[in-house]
């Protein structure tokens, strides 16, 4: 017999096999995107979807989609685009919730989605759930200490966690999503402070935190358990840099791509993979037109 689930139960996402990089700056603003493949090999650029901006941010939702949203180009913008199961790019929706930049998103209660903090004409805690449809919300206010420049990444299955970013001042603190979607308040101390970071899922139910700016780019990661817990800094994995995306493939494993390496060089494609243990490996460059702030959701 098959097990009988109840109907109230959440359903914990199950891993997708690809992912996708979108949107982020070469020089100007861009729309093109890159799709991952389930062995991790980045394709070559895809462009013109959607309206070109750049510090957005990205998330699965729906159990195999994704949802590239909000931005700069240059001026805060609230619209969306929609990646289909096969990693196609829909045209902007526009309106959903308080235009900004340099927010972070994650998917939480296995098929639905949240965007979160970043920068409006200050910094600002306001969230926007997303549904198992795609179909953004209005605006949730007060939850955590206002900030930009964060990430954030699904974690346990069905959760979610932003972390790090800029309050005034560089932080290391985390906010975790309960599965309904619920912000908890601040959790403090939790590695180098730093702003510019990339998160993704890995191993089916953890996360990790990677890379950054805490005056210079740098390379440390910082694991997130089943349980939301994040460990001490990891140094030393690939070229130091900022300004990059991350996304889930494989079902179990995450890439992160792209950024800045100032001050020791400047803009890069290269990218690194993520085991299913939370090992990242050295660079791989040359996937993809040289850019900034991308952001990266998993689909499939």
């Amino acid at each position: 017999m098959f097990p009988i689930i109840p109907a109230n139960s959440v359903a914990e996402e199950a891993g997708n096999s690809e992912g996708i990089f979108g949107y982020g700056q070469a020089g100007s603003v861009v729309s093109m995107t890159n799709l991952v493949s389930n062995a991790g090999v980045v394709a070559t650029d895809v462009t013109g979807v959607g309206t070109a901006r750049n510090q957005l941010a990205a998330t699965e939702y729906g159990g195999d989609k994704g949802i590239f949203g909000f931005g700069t180009n240059p001026g805060n913008v609230s619209m969306t685009n929609l990646v289909s199961n096969a990693g196609v790019v829909a045209t902007d929706t526009t309106g959903v919730g308080s235009a900004r930049q340099t927010l972070g998103a994650c998917s939480y209660g296995g098929d639905k989605g949240i965007f979160g903090f970043g920068w409006t004409t200050g910094y600002t805690a306001v969230t926007n759930l997303i549904s198992n449809a795609g179909v953004v919300a209005t605006d949730t206010t007060g939850v955590g200490t206002a900030r930009c420049y964060i990430t954030a990444c699904e974690y346990g299955g069905d959760k979610g966690i932003f972390g790090y970013g800029y309050a005034g001042g560089r932080v290391s603190l985390t906010n975790l999503v309960s599965n309904a979607g619920v912000v908890a308040t601040d959790t403090t101390g939790v590695g180098t402070a730093r702003d510019y970071p990339a998160a993704c899922k890995y191993g089916e139910d953890k996360g990790i935190f990677g890379y950054g700016f805490d005056g210079s780019s740098v390379s440390m990661t910082n694991l997130v358990s089943n349980a939301g817990v994040v460990t001490t800094d990891v140094t030393g994995v690939g070229t130091a840099r900022r300004r990059l995306g991350a996304c889930e493939y494989g079902e179990d494993k995450g890439i992160f791509g792209y950024g800045n390496s100032w001050p020791s060089g400047g803009d890069v494609s290269m990218t690194n993979l993520v085991t299913n243990a939370g090992v990242v490996g050295t660079d791989v460059t040359g996937v993809g037109t040289v850019r900034i702030d991308p952001q990266a959701c998993s689909f499939n």
